[in-house]
């Protein structure tokens, strides 16, 4: 006849559920074996509650507090690395494609009898050439505007009336696809002999091989910052793994599997790669709101112009938001794949 232990009763009371036992053949009652698994699922109980289980690597620690703020620095200089990148980018992007847009015509003065009869030729041409819209002439007073923050007043002056600085003509493109810069040369020589047409394609060159340098060492820091943060994180786990060490053999011994195992580390740093990733990433996002902040604050004021004469508007936009969203994610990814690999390393040497 099946009975009930003392034990038993008391456990049903406490939990509700009464768990079987056998009858040996000497009288004595004994409880049932536990199902597979079981004995592991056990070891990680606390107090007999069935519903709390404890983690094998505890998930407040002096050692995992320090290891998430080196996780929320790195994460904080990878999203800096990304956001400076993107507005480098974007800034080269328009600068390629406002110069693009625009053209120039070089006048000679070397002769200045019939400076202003070839610039009225070469202006003529431009305006029937197909492709192109608005023609400006530069006048000489616009000329020595653009001279003096190099030479100064007086000096854009003597250099106007002394020295061969060639008049400009300023060309807006309306359709690229349409126009023919050789046949538009070819006129020039013919009509306005001396004149030049500059597409500015040197200074579109430079500015694209800046930018492909600049998101270059971007990408270069960034990968630098990863690996840093996953020695950080190798070096944790086998911390992690030395002060487990009896816990890991006692599983182990019981027979959990590898997988059961690492699992536990994976997600323990899963965890603190995304609190320290989004520390870092929240970090960085809002240095750039306080810069673009203290940009519109000093509108007009000289460091803000040079600011935006080299990077445009200072806001990250949609593209740099996303970008630091894709660091905190990829943080946290390769904070758990590189525990868990260090983890069944660990664990295949046993």
């Amino acid at each position: 006849m099946t009975s009930v232990s003392d034990l038993d009763r008391a456990a049903a009371g406490r939990t509700g559920h009464v768990r079987p036992t056998r009858v040996s053949a000497t009288g004595r009652s004994r409880k049932a074996p536990r199902k597979p698994g079981e004995e592991r699922r056990s070891i990680l109980r606390q107090g007999g509650d069935d519903k709390a289980p404890s983690p094998i690597v505890p998930a407040r620690s002096i050692a995992g507090n320090a290891l998430m703020l080196v996780i929320a620095i790195m994460g904080c200089l990878a999203c800096l690395s990304v956001g400076a990148v993107t507005l480098v980018d974007r800034a080269a992007s328009d600068w390629s494609a406002d110069i693009g847009r625009e053209l120039t015509i070089e006048v000679t003065t070397s002769d200045p009898s019939n400076v202003e009869a070839r610039l009225e030729a070469a202006a003529a041409l431009a305006r029937v050439t197909p492709g192109i819209g608005s023609v400006d002439i530069i006048d000489e007073a616009e000329t020595r505007a653009l001279l003096e923050p190099w030479l100064g007043t007086l000096a854009s002056e003597t250099a106007i009336s002394e020295l061969p600085v060639p008049r400009l003509i300023a060309l807006t493109v309306s359709d690229r696809s349409a126009l023919d810069l050789a046949a538009l040369q070819a006129g020039l020589d013919a009509d306005a002999p001396g004149a030049t047409v500059d597409d500015h394609r040197l200074w579109t060159d430079q500015m694209a091989r800046m930018a492909r340098a600049m998101v270059l060492g971007g990408l270069f820091i960034l990968a630098l910052v990863l690996s840093a943060t996953i020695l950080c994180v190798i070096f944790a786990t086998r911390a992690a793994m030395a002060g487990n060490k009896d816990v890991v053999d006692v599983l182990h011994f019981v027979g959990a599997s590898h997988a059961f195992i690492a699992g536990q580390f994976q997600r323990h740093f899963l965890m603190l790669g995304m609190r320290g990733g989004l520390i870092g990433g929240v970090a960085a996002i809002v240095i750039f709101l306080v810069f673009q902040v203290w940009v519109g604050a000093r509108r007009g004021a000289a460091e803000a112009v040079q600011v935006e004469a080299l990077i445009g508007s200072p806001a990250l936009g949609l593209e740099g938001y996303a970008g630091c969203a894709l660091v905190v994610f990829l943080i946290a990814f390769l904070t758990a794949a590189t525990s868990r690999i260090t983890v069944r390393r660990f664990l295949r040497g046993l």
